[in-house]
């Protein structure tokens, strides 16, 4: 049987985000979405993540419309991959259960096929309601590892994680390396013992913001991975994720099916820079790098070499092979990586979200300083992996410590909830004095499953002109002001 590689798109979802602030509208997007079908993409994720915020709150556009524009244009086909933050949905709270079953239901109805849920604590409980909603719905739920590094954060550490996982009934799982800090030997480790200790199919999502998603991709394709996240040019690469202009080529050179028609990924591609260009007051990569790839330009002898390099996963020829696989992207003119993720372990996208927010402050001189203070942030509240809402919680505490000038002297309500355990069991107890000086002696951290204190919120009636629809209402719910002020433009309602 013909080995093959499936290559999942999200050009559209987290290229969207990662590259130009999620400011991609509806229609811009509909100027791609049938190129990608035609290029034969199987599953592509195109909703979720920041984009219901960003519909509402930046583009004036009901984010309902938008995916069941996408499954219409798609036949209803199951392609459609959303990107879910388990018990908190998309805000920086957890949810009560009847509304996160109520969610989950309506975007399984509007056109959502896969679900890929996580947990920013990877505190399983967290992804129970949503995982056997999707299930229970007729979509798959796919459960991610929020991949870290930390004392507590072994291999052993995402093995159980996942075990546990497979046992919840979730029917694929995903590496989910928000910001690029997987190291390809610890990639090969981490997905031979997957495979080795469940029977689940395995996709990989590795940012290239350090410079190291290339040569994960290319490291799962070698060790048995099902599918790889990756975008088209010129949403791929920097911030974002691995070119699939390069994958083709190494799929190809490994002999694995991919399915995709090459000359229909170029047209996406030529209507994607259009597209960057229409959107270039929000992309910081725009100007300075990005040009059309085509396959020809692909260095053929680095591929070649990366993969003899791969083959032998000693430390040696692995850093030969990041090297390498950096210099490529460089080279086709992707922007270079910033290992100063490494140590901060913040994602790209956020990362540009606080220059932009500290210089609007006047206090950009701040910046090093807190690149320095976010892991020590982190640290005490329990290695928690920084990906949405953890990494906004924790970068915008290292901030106040700094402008404040004494340590966790202004606490956000946001961060008491972290230490209380209102958003899950952190990785490693929390360091008691910092736990003492925020919260006082008398709190205690929730013992039981996060949420599980909520009341229903959908029991009683919700009486307000501007919600007409079950839609609006979950959208009332979830974004509550930007959400009300977006609905009420909508229905030309006077502020009262």
């Amino acid at each position: 049987m013909t080995k093959s590689i499936q290559l999942t798109d999200l050009t559209l979802r987290d290229g969207n985000q990662s590259i130009a602030a999620t400011r991609m509208t509806r229609e811009q997007t509909l100027r791609i979405l049938p190129m990608l079908q035609r290029a034969g993409y199987t599953r592509m994720e195109l909703w979720g993540g920041a984009i219901l915020d960003s519909c509402i709150r930046f583009l004036n556009e009901d984010p309902w419309e938008r995916l069941e524009a996408y499954a219409r244009i798609l036949g209803g086909s199951g392609k459609i991959q959303a990107l879910l933050r388990g018990q908190n949905l998309f805000a920086y709270q957890p949810y009560p259960d009847d509304l996160v079953i109520s969610f989950v239901k309506q975007a399984v109805e509007s056109g959502v096929g896969v679900m890929r849920i996580f947990d920013a604590l990877n505190d399983e409980r967290n992804l129970t309601i949503a995982l056997l909603a999707t299930k229970a719905y007729g979509a798959k739920a796919e459960a991610a590892l929020s991949y870290t590094v930390s004392p507590v954060h072994t291999v052993d550490y995402f093995v159980d994680y996942a075990r546990r996982l497979e046992e919840m009934g979730a029917d694929q799982l995903a590496i989910k390396d928000m910001a690029g800090l997987l190291h390809p030997t610890d990639a090969v480790a981490l997905i031979r013992r997957l495979r080795q200790n469940t029977s689940l199919p395995i996709a990989l999502h590795s940012h290239t913001t350090t410079g190291v998603g290339l040569l994960n991709a290319v490291i799962g394709m070698v060790y048995g991975v099902d599918s790889i996240d990756c975008a088209i040019t010129p949403f791929a690469g920097g911030s974002s994720h691995p070119p699939v202009e390069l994958l083709i080529v190494f799929a190809e050179e490994l002999g694995l099916e991919h399915g995709l028609e090459k000359r229909f990924v170029i047209q996406a591609q030529a209507e994607l820079f259009r597209i960057f260009d229409e959107l270039k007051t929000h992309i910081s990569y725009h100007g300075k790098y990005y040009r059309p790839v085509m396959f020809e330009d692909i260095n053929r002898h680095q591929v070649q070499e990366i993969l003899r390099l791969v083959s032998t996963p000693i430390p040696e020829n692995m850093e030969t092979a990041l090297a390498l696989s950096r210099t490529m992207l460089k080279e086709l003119g992707y922007p270079d990586y910033d290992d100063r993720i490494f140590d901060s372990q913040i994602p790209g996208g956020m990362l540009s979200n606080l220059q932009s927010q500290l210089r609007s402050m006047g206090r950009d001189d701040i910046l090093d300083r807190l690149m320095t203070e976010i892991p020590r942030v982190r640290r005490d509240v329990g290695y928690v992996p920084l990906v949405t809402p953890t990494s906004q919680i924790v970068g915008s505490q290292a901030a106040f410590n700094l402008i404040m000038g004494e340590e966790y002297a202004h606490a956000s309500d946001e961060f008491r909830m972290l230490l209380r355990g209102e958003f899950g069991r952190t990785p490693a107890q929390p360091n008691p004095e910092v736990v003492r000086k925020v919260l006082g002696e008398a709190e205690e951290p929730l013992r039981y499953r996060p949420a599980s204190y909520l009341m229903p919120v959908l029991e009683e009636p919700v009486r307000l002109p501007f919600v007409r629809t079950h839609k609006d209402l979950l959208l009332h719910f979830l974004f509550r002001e930007a959400a009300d002020t977006f609905l009420k433009n909508r229905y030309a309602l006077e502020e009262v």
